[in-house]
């Protein structure tokens, strides 16, 4: 019996240095990916590279995001100079417009020391004028520019499940989407650079809409006696049914694993929401496009980052709305 426990303990050693060396020999022939911004979103997709076998080579302004990420296998490094010499794949994924031109274009920026051929990933979100200007400057150096912003939050990146909106380049899609396939479990081609922006900016102004009118139909029917989980219920099987109602209800106690249900901790941020509200008004004040109820979000998220709210997330309006009635 010894002997047979002895054969099987060395064939499960055996299995287990094979397996460890698939895996390095699977992550060495795999080409090196930069990945510059590893907050909130930046590092769990940051992570799901690493954990398909790329090595990945990071940096951050808070040189502490990357801790956990190095304690993984990624190589860290100073500057986004530093990962363009280093990478010939590069995402970025940063909090805003001024963020991503410093990033590319400024002194210590991917576009310094970028190599001719490189694939340049942006899954910030920002204005997608921003978009076609960071193209036009990474095609003067030979290189190529693709906006690929998420939708899904934390939650999603944590999990694989982001779906990416992409613009650029149609012939650089495939390229892009091994990476991103790695990152999301949905990826769209949306046409020309710039239109990834696009898309996302009107997602996410839809999103505002529709939890406001979900914060305040559940406040409503609460000041009209009605249970939230009851009302809820009904909603979810009736026409008002959104995903802002059956999957990030904004009412505390109502549903489980989201914000609301941990005073509004973590999750989209209402200071994000606001910048993205603002990118939709920016988009529709230049296409002259008559946004009445997204011009009316942003302001609502406006006022509630200098109210007390900016990092809260933006379904905490709910709270916002019981607070303006002095509840």
């Amino acid at each position: 019996m010894s002997a047979l426990f002895q054969r099987s303990r060395n064939a499960m050693l055996l299995w287990s240095k094979r397996a460890d060396f698939v895996s390095v020999r699977s992550m060495a022939s795999k080409t090196p990916v930069g990945f510059i911004g590893v907050g909130n979103m930046g590092s769990p997709m940051a992570k799901n590279l690493l954990k398909n076998g790329y090595p990945v080579i990071v940096t951050d302004s808070f040189p502490k995001s990357c801790k956990e990420l190095q304690d993984m296998g990624a190589q860290v490094v100073d500057y986004p100079a530093d990962v363009a010499e280093k990478a010939d794949r590069i995402i970025t994924m940063l909090p805003s417009s001024p963020n991503v031109i410093e990033v590319y274009n400024g002194p210590k920026g991917i576009l310094k020391k970028v190599k001719k051929g490189t694939l340049l990933i942006d899954s910030s979100t920002i204005d997608p004028a921003v978009s076609k200007e960071m193209a036009a400057a990474a095609e003067k150096m030979g290189a190529v520019f693709m906006d690929a912003p998420v939708s899904g939050g934390v939650g999603a990146a944590s999990l694989a499940k982001l779906t990416f909106m992409v613009g650029g380049v149609e012939e650089e899609y495939k390229a892009a989407q091994e990476l991103l396939t790695c990152m999301g479990d949905s990826v769209v081609y949306c046409g020309q650079v710039g239109t990834g922006q696009a898309a996302k900016i009107c997602n996410n102004m839809l999103l505002a809409i529709g939890m406001i009118g979900t914060a305040e139909t559940m406040n409503l029917g609460i000041r009209l006696g009605l249970d939230p989980k009851l009302l809820t219920k009904i909603l979810n099987m009736s026409s008002g049914r959104c995903w802002s109602s059956d999957s990030y209800n904004p009412v505390p106690g109502v549903m489980e694993g989201v914000p609301s249900a941990n005073n509004y901790q973590s999750g989209f941020g209402t200071t994000l929401m606001a910048k993205d509200l603002g990118l939709a008004q920016n988009s529709a004040t230049n296409t002259k496009t008559a946004i009445p109820l997204g011009s009316l979000a942003h302001q609502i998220y406006r006022v509630m980052c200098s109210g007390g709210y900016a990092n809260k997330d933006f379904s905490a309006v709910f709270q916002f709305l019981r607070e303006e009635e002095g509840q």
